[in-house]
């Protein structure tokens, strides 16, 4: 009869967290399926704005196959079935990067949206002298924009030409001018939305506010210039630094197997990459400071 009740603890205990088990892996199922929405979702109207139409179903499957390689790719060269510290540790490092893996199209858009950003800002130059020379001529602030979308080059044209879609369906000019900055996100195209604005309401003379704007966003981008030459070396020294660590391991199992695996594999091995990586990104994070200059 006791053998029966305990048998019985055993076997509830047993279902008790088989339970739990399941009830926990289905929330985190299911948590990770709304936030690989959410994030899918949020990055395709985010390309939209970069006039890339890509279904928020295949930017998920982008995500969650980097995810998965970067998981395989610390899982299994730590994976050892005598030695459950290195296991753990290549599951542990696995799951860090494949959820930093997982916001890959996050960083592509914040890479594809600051390229467009310095191509828009270089041909926002051009284009404010072309619609100088337009409001010269006679033309509206509406047909100088028109201009710039029918002579201009993209990305700017593409702007500017929802701009004037949004007002054509009833959207009023400040508010599409404000649209605009917003999508953009450039601080050259708040200046000029700024200076319209300003003298839209007080009467300024618009040709000569779009003459000195052109001047001062040339003049700003040639110091930009100047400041990335000079800190240039910087920069390659972070990646140097960066990547040092990496190539050199990566060469020393290649070359040593025997020598470089029971290091990786071992508690200490293991502890040593760690601080390693850790250091890195304190010393990475400390140069991009160093080196980052506004202006």
């Amino acid at each position: 009869m006791i053998e029966v009740f305990r048998w019985g603890a055993v076997c509830l205990m047993f279902l008790s967290f088989a339970g739990l088990a399941w009830t926990f892996s289905k929330s985190l199922t299911t948590g990770a399926a709304d936030y690989s929405d959410t994030l899918s979702e949020e990055a395709s109207r985010q390309f939209e704005d970069l006039f890339l139409f890509i279904p928020p179903k295949r930017i998920a499957e982008i995500g969650w196959s980097a995810a998965g390689i970067v998981f395989l790719l610390f899982a299994v060269p730590l994976f050892d079935i005598h030695n459950a510290i290195s296991t753990l540790a290549g599951i542990a490092l696995g799951v860090i990067f494949g959820v930093l893996a997982l916001m890959t199209p996050k960083k592509v858009i914040k890479i594809l949206k600051d390229k467009r950003r310095f191509k828009f800002n270089i041909q926002l130059i051009d284009a404010l002298s072309n619609m100088s020379n337009a409001l010269r001529a006679g033309f509206s602030i509406n047909q100088a924009f028109e201009t710039v979308v029918q002579n201009g080059e993209k990305p700017i044209s593409q702007e500017f030409g929802v701009m004037l879609q949004q007002m054509r369906v009833g959207m009023n000019f400040y508010d599409a001018m404000q649209s605009l900055d917003t999508r953009v996100g450039s601080d050259d195209l708040t200046l000029v939305v700024t200076a319209i604005d300003i003298a839209r309401r007080t009467g300024g003379n618009l040709t000569e506010i779009f003459d000195k704007i052109s001047i001062t966003i040339r003049e700003r981008m040639r110091i930009e210039r100047r400041v990335r030459t000079l800190t240039a070396q910087g920069r390659l020294q972070g990646i140097i630094v960066a990547c040092m660590p990496a190539v050199l391991g990566g060469i020393m199992t290649f070359i040593k197997p025997d020598l470089m695996l029971p290091f990786i594999k071992s508690s200490y091995g293991v502890i040593a990459i760690g601080l390693t990586v850790l250091l890195i990104g304190m010393g990475w994070f400390v140069i991009s400071k160093i080196i980052k200059i506004d202006v």
